[in-house]
């Protein structure tokens, strides 16, 4: 008995040492710059690997967006790590029915469930749900990094782990799990922050700009050249729109035609580096990967995403209400950087190239055409272009060639 003993003591020994490495590397994390699903996913896997029968790890936070209200990371040995994040407008039925609801309402830092033998316990539909995928233990737990604040403020992690051993999870399992969720918290919070305020920055300024604040190119007069299409779009008669309508209800109706025309600027690889009013002045890079044609082709593709986004919301809107806009496409070099005062800095675009598309854009009404085009930006597409002669631009010197696609 006393031979068998020593030799239980002898691996729970060895466990805390494993443990001990899985702490360490934690905590390194947390000084680092890795992305959150790396540390989680590396966190199982230690964990896997030191003898704690883990078959899958989950853990969820509060974020910061636009778009979402939280993220969640699941892990599991056969698929790695799942990222699902959740909508402001999801609904609330499933959450309020889930063991985290339960553990947050009561104020409780654990909740334990077997869930198969005598002992199986699923009083949440996400328990039957695990006991039926052959799992045997379910172990739930919170931190919270500011017990004022409390999660649901964001300040704080919730988690899970899941077993299908038929023992379930041991006493010396819980133990090692108890200390290593703490240290994940803290390498959690470390690189939340820094995903919030990537976010943030990504959200305000665009990727781009973010991106260049975040490498420390925030001092006055910092600029770069970019070589790119460059696209300008303005909402047609939005002053009279707006004196017609509430600030509530026009406010609705930009954001609309924003979701038209930026959304699809996105969503075809370009970046929007300003709202200007109503206007959008975005950009489709042209470096490495990227040459003139490829850019153009893009930005002719959000063009045609952006028309047919605005007949859907168009269908909704009485015929002498539809939303229309103009828009100018150029190919040229733009300085990109930060304009203003030390005390406020803004990322902006000034340059020739600039100021020429929004007078491209300018055009579009008198012209009454919906898009124009430079000869720079026609030069590279396949496009049916019909030129409607040279026009004066103001502020750019001599009269430019302006071009159409041919209306048949």
């Amino acid at each position: 008995m006393k031979q068998i003993e020593s030799q239980t003591d002898r691996y729970a020994g060895e466990g805390l040492v494993l443990i001990d490495q899985v702490a360490d590397w934690l905590i390194n994390q947390a000084l680092g710059d890795e992305d959150i699903e790396k540390v989680f996913a590396g966190c199982c896997l230690r964990l896997h690997a030191a003898g704690i029968p883990i078959k899958r790890g989950h853990v969820a936070f509060n974020t910061l967006h636009p778009l979402f209200k939280a993220m969640s990371l699941t892990w599991t040995p056969e698929d790695g790590i799942d990222v699902t994040a959740h909508h402001h407008d999801a609904s609330a039925d499933v959450w309020e029915r889930s063991p985290f609801y339960y553990l947050l309402k009561n104020n409780l830092d654990f909740l334990r469930r077997r869930l198969s033998g005598p002992e199986k316990l699923t009083d949440f539909v996400l328990l039957e749900e695990l006991s039926e995928r052959a799992f045997t233990d379910y172990l739930a737990y919170t931190v919270v990094y500011d017990k004022e604040s409390g999660i649901d403020a964001g300040d704080g992690i919730i988690g899970s782990w899941c077993t299908d051993r038929k023992s379930g999870f041991n006493d010396s399992d819980l133990r090692a799990l108890n200390r290593i969720q703490r240290r994940l918290a803290v390498a959690c919070k470390v690189q939340k922050t820094a995903l919030v305020v990537r976010n943030i920055l990504d959200a305000y300024l665009g990727r781009g700009a973010g991106s260049q604040v975040l490498k420390g190119n925030i001092k006055l007069g910092d600029m770069d050249a970019i070589h790119s299409v460059i696209w300008y779009s303005d909402l047609r008669d939005s002053t009279a729109m707006a004196e017609k309508l509430s600030g509530r209800d026009f406010l609705t109706v930009l954001n609309q035609y924003f979701d038209c025309t930026a959304g699809a600027i996105i969503e075809n690889g370009g970046e929007v580096l300003r709202f200007v009013g109503d206007a959008v002045l975005a950009i489709f890079p042209i470096n490495g990967t990227t040459n003139e044609s490829d850019a153009a082709k893009s930005a002719l593709t959000a063009v045609t995403v952006a028309k047919a986004k605005l007949a859907e919301i168009n269908k909704m809107r009485a015929p002498d209400e539809a939303l229309k806009f103009g828009l100018g496409l150029h190919i040229g070099d733009v300085l990109f950087g930060n304009i203003g005062v030390p005390e406020r800095i803004e990322f902006s675009v000034i340059g020739p190239a600039a100021n020429e598309v929004a007078r491209l854009e300018g055009l579009t009404k008198p012209l009454q055409r919906d898009v124009l085009v430079s000869q720079e930006f026609a030069n590279h597409t396949d496009g049916d272009w019909e030129t409607l002669g040279k026009h004066p631009l103001k502020g750019v010197g001599e009269p430019r060639e302006v071009l159409a696609l041919r209306l048949h």
